[in-house]
């Protein structure tokens, strides 16, 4: 029997039930990472052993390890387990929204909004202006594709496949205006957005991951809180709101979590597409579509992707350092392609 382990806040607000089989594969993915993080830190032009990592994040390695490490290796490889968790979570709670398994940031048209963003702050106000601001920027440009989308799906309410379909309308309008900026913005500043827009974790700093920390630190929390809002919406909306939930409040606070959570991450790291999509898919098998063990499912599945991907896009073509996003577009085409597939009849 899968027993059930119950997780109450003190003023029985907020809980929700997990199960003994979530709890299990929490914690051997949490070591799986743990230990692919350790392998991302290692590998590189300069093998460096575990003894040796670990005696230089305390402090009592060499000057040589110390600036490979702390400057190079760590700071790329927690900004990947950042923003793969935040791509992936932001995918789950975009699915369970518009209860459709083909939705995700890149796929309707949320990461392109962010990334078009992101790319005209780079272009024209990225010298008069602090850069700690592009995730706000980036954030600003998701939501307002997230609203255009919402208002043309928009037809005595909003089907999944018109929203879907529209989303990848705008998606391309969006990827066409960020190519039109950067042919015709100024050469240093094309250089920076083409570099931003293939999706790469390369020259990663503590700045970045500084950056991105807040917004991932807030908002899985707060997703985690809102995810049985999603399990009674799964229902329908008219059994949600006999249930006596405020359907399109939670649906608001859901939505903007999930742009929030997808803009963060493309400001730092760029466009890296397919993670939001696959991430998801691969935990609801592992536990279900209950989304209170979905979410952490999720989040730990794409962190682990993510910083998969970014090592191997890193190591296996030395010295060439190959953008993560086409380690990822790799992987989450073909499965997009299946999806479609599985859901022709649909």
């Amino acid at each position: 029997m899968n027993r059930l382990f119950a997780f109450r806040s003190k003023t029985g607000r907020f809980s929700f039930l997990l199960p003994q089989k979530t709890i299990v594969i929490v914690s051997l993915l949490l070591v799986i990472l743990i230990a692919v993080f350790v392998l991302s830190v290692i590998l590189g032009s300069k093998l460096i052993s575990p003894i040796e990592v670990f005696r230089t994040v305390m402090g009592w390695g060499t000057a040589e390890n110390a600036l490979v490490l702390g400057t190079l290796r760590l700071p790329r490889a927690v900004l990947a387990v950042l923003a793969g968790a935040a791509l992936s979570v932001s995918g789950a709670l975009l699915q369970g929204i518009v209860r459709n398994p083909l939705a995700s940031p890149d796929i309707i048209g949320i990461t392109g909004g962010a990334a078009c963003a992101a790319v005209a702050f780079i272009t024209y106000l990225g010298g008069a202006v602090s850069i700690k601001l592009l995730p706000a920027a980036a954030f600003t440009g998701a939501a307002l594709v997230s609203l255009v989308i919402y208002v043309l799906a928009w037809k005595r309410g909003v089907t999944s496949t018109r929203l879907v379909l529209i989303g990848i309308g705008v998606a391309a309008a969006t990827s066409a205006l960020t190519m039109l900026m950067i042919v015709l913005s100024p050469i240093t500043a094309a250089s920076k957005a083409y570099i931003w827009m293939t999706g790469s974790i390369y020259g990663a700093s503590w700045v970045q991951v500084y950056t991105l920390l807040p917004w991932v630190l807030l908002l899985l929390p707060v997703a985690m809180l809102y995810a049985r809002n999603l399990n009674i919406q799964e229902l329908g909306d008219d059994v949600a709101k006999g249930l006596g939930s405020p359907v399109q409040r939670h649906r608001f606070v859901l939505l903007f979590i999930s742009v929030a959570l997808a803009g963060s991450a493309v400001a730092v790291v760029g466009a890296i597409g397919f993670v939001g999509l696959i991430a998801p898919h691969i935990a609801r098998k592992l536990v279900g579509p209950s989304y209170g063990g979905l979410l952490p499912v999720a989040a730990l599945i794409g962190s682990l992707v993510l910083l998969t991907a970014d090592t191997i896009a890193r190591t296996a073509f030395l010295p060439l350092d190959i953008p993560a996003g086409v380690f990822t577009a790799s992987v989450g085409a073909p499965f997009f392609i299946y999806l479609l597939y599985r859901s022709r009849h649909a």
